[in-house]
């Protein structure tokens, strides 16, 4: 069994807590061909698609992805394969990036449903976007003008978040001009000292730090109780008569950004959104990078 099949099975979009799995109909994208107008040329007469580096995938895969891409639909829209949006419609721009998303999901292990289901969630239809309350006061890394806007509800109970700590901050760090992210408290109550931690790190942000509680606390999975909280704000030298009193006024800030996942339709963590759209591929950065550069050349 090759390692990227179980990498993938610990990061695929259905991964999270509080998130329930389930089967999915895959009949839109197993019979998609029959949605294809007439500009689609027989398979023997379909060119290789424009700028798909293949060298890494064995012949097996590189077989795979040839019939995909003929029958995963335009990342467009429009009612054409993704090999005939690569090579014919110069206006999307979004086809080459969708391309890579194949190639990249299948070269890390995933059948040809995961990848189905994968794309669908990130080319499935145009999806609603989502507005938040963002302002420079909340608890963010990265310029506030940022062409690309992350928010991310999260859970620092949560071992899918624990997980996804690292890579988004490599995210974070790759893009230092181009991207702020928001952090957005969503505590489970699965976790029974989620959101007090939540609070702890709201406190933290009144004394401007943040970030440094944040990491404190993934850091440190199994110690989130109200004393191990009191250490961390010692370590990083704060206030404490400051902070218990802000520790014990943000239980409402944490609420209120409960509330806000919960109205945009977040029920399990991390979820996060990126200019707006849930964000549905691997946990991993390289992943949401794919994402980011393809929003930076949409947009601009």
């Amino acid at each position: 069994m090759r390692t990227g099949v179980i990498a993938l099975a610990l990061v695929a979009l259905w991964a999270g807590c509080g998130k329930k799995n389930g089967a999915s109909s895959q009949d839109e994208y197993k019979d998609i061909a029959k949605t294809f107008d007439d500009s689609e040329p027989p398979p023997d007469k379909r060119k290789p698609v424009e700028g798909a580096d293949l060298g890494k995938l064995s012949d097996v895969d590189k077989q795979r992805f040839e019939k995909l891409v003929d029958s995963l639909p335009s990342p467009c829209g429009k009612a054409h394969s993704l090999r005939t949006s690569r090579n014919t419609d110069a206006g999307c721009i979004r086809a080459r990036f969708a391309v890579d998303f194949v190639v990249a999901l299948i070269g890390d292990g995933a059948n040809d449903d995961e990848v189905r289901e994968m794309y669908k969630a990130r080319y499935g239809g145009e999806q609603a976007k989502k507005s938040f309350k963002l302002s420079d006061a909340a608890p963010h890394a990265g310029p506030a003008d940022g062409r690309v806007v992350l928010v991310e509800f999260f859970d620092f109970g949560c071992p899918a978040c624990q997980e996804f700590a690292p890579q988004l901050k490599e995210v974070v760090e790759a893009y230092p001009t181009d991207l702020v992210i928001y952090y957005k408290q969503f505590p489970l109550e699965v976790h029974e000292d989620s959101k007090g931690a939540a609070q702890a790190a709201i406190a933290a942000h009144k004394q401007g730090k943040y970030l440094e509680y944040h990491e404190l606390l993934f850091a440190n999975p199994n110690a989130h109780k109200k004393d191990a909280l009191v250490g961390y704000a010692k370590q990083l030298g704060l206030d404490m008569k400051k902070w218990e009193a802000d520790y014990a006024a943000a239980e409402s800030a944490v609420n209120s950004e409960k509330q806000e996942g919960e109205a945009a339709g977040v029920s399990s963590t991390p979820t996060l959104y990126i200019n707006g759209r849930e964000y549905g591929g691997p946990q991993w950065a390289k992943y949401v990078k794919m994402w980011i550069e393809e929003e930076l050349a949409v947009n601009r």
